[in-house]
């Protein structure tokens, strides 16, 4: 049976809002470029054994598209408004896993020439050049990896960086990390070249979305679920709130994200005490967070009081691929499925 504590639901938002420190990011300076990481965090995550209890809840329909052949020049819409020519698209430095995992169904992984560091994805580990990549990033380190396209994926931290990228002669798209998935694929695909393929690979990832919801619409259980993430405020863990991917993903797959209920943006810090008030029956860590966390024993190092949940009472930690949880992409309609078959098969309350 799934618990839950006996507070008042106007009550338990307020303590934790109170709780929940807005995760603004601590800035880095980019490192221009660094050897790749050799360890593969998220691969050696992924062929772990989970510690006993535990499960990983990965979808393995991710829509793929192969043998394709880009058409370029090609001009497009970015997503600042900018109406952008891209020429070359055989060295691109990309903004972020979405982005990455949207180039990889096509086919063009190998054209990802620049990543940021700590990537979850196969092509972003596998690029050429690695750094350091946020809101600081200046137009001369994008310059000094001598790329040919530049793809950001946030509004908020690149569109000064593509507008200055185009100044100095290079294409630069920004894909926005808010919009669903099948609009980013779309995107993205546009801008290499590929718009047909992308129009195809958004159909199937809306089709998977929509199954996902038809299951949660079906299903009497809809647990609260907390997600975890190892990074963000400064550093320190954070919980998922309401304009994340995986706090979206979540609410269509049936459940109850704890950050979104507390009307918090983005990922934001949450209090010891916050965690027992949220009372979360899922709890949910990407594969590649789960690395960072130091395993098992540094999950529950970070937050201590999750022992004292219905989710940790009952060892319900469940872990999930980065690209089908985190980010809105590709393998968005995959996960949301995998998750919500999940949620639907625990016990009502």
């Amino acid at each position: 049976m799934l618990n839950s504590l006996s507070l008042q639901r106007g009550a338990l938002v307020l303590a934790m809002t109170a709780a929940l420190v807005a995760c603004g990011g601590k800035p880095v300076e980019p490192a221009g470029t660094a050897a790749p990481d050799t360890a593969n965090p998220a691969d050696a995550a992924a062929t772990t054994a989970l510690p006993q209890g535990w499960l990983r809840v990965a979808g393995t329909d991710v829509p793929t598209s192969t043998g394709l052949t880009a058409v370029l020049p090609v001009t497009v819409t970015s997503d600042d408004g900018e109406q952008v020519t891209v020429k070359d698209s055989s060295r691109i430095v990309a903004g972020g896993d979405d982005v990455i995992a949207v180039i990889e169904a096509l086919g063009m992984g190998s054209q990802v020439y620049a990543a940021p560091l700590r990537s979850a994805t196969e092509a972003g580990r596998n690029a050429p050049k690695q750094f350091l990549f946020n809101r600081t990033t200046g137009v001369e380190g994008v310059l000094s990896l001598e790329g040919t396209l530049f793809l950001g994926n946030s509004l908020r931290r690149h569109t000064e960086l593509a507008k200055k990228l185009r100044g100095a002669g290079e294409a630069a798209v920004v894909i926005d990390d808010l919009q669903p998935a099948p609009d980013k694929v779309r995107k993205v695909a546009a801008a290499l070249g590929v718009a047909e393929a992308g129009t195809q690979l958004a159909a199937q990832v809306q089709a998977q979305l929509d199954e996902a919801t038809a299951i949660a619409a079906a299903s009497n259980v809809h647990p609260r679920v907390i997600h975890l993430s190892a990074t963000g405020a400064g550093g320190a863990p954070t919980v998922a709130g309401a304009d994340s991917a995986s706090g979206k993903l979540i609410g269509l797959a049936g459940g109850i994200n704890i950050g979104t209920e507390a009307g918090v943006a983005n990922y934001s810090a949450l209090s010891n005490e916050g965690v027992v008030a949220a009372a979360p029956d899922v709890i949910l860590v990407t594969e590649n967070d789960l690395q960072l966390f130091g395993g098992e024993a540094g999950l529950w190092k970070a937050y201590p009081t999750l022992k004292q949940t219905p989710a940790g009472a009952a060892n319900r930690v469940w872990v999930m691929p980065d690209v089908q949880l985190k980010a809105a992409s590709v393998g968005s309609g995959s996960g949301a499925l995998a998750l919500a078959k999940a949620l639907a098969a625990l016990p009502s309350p």
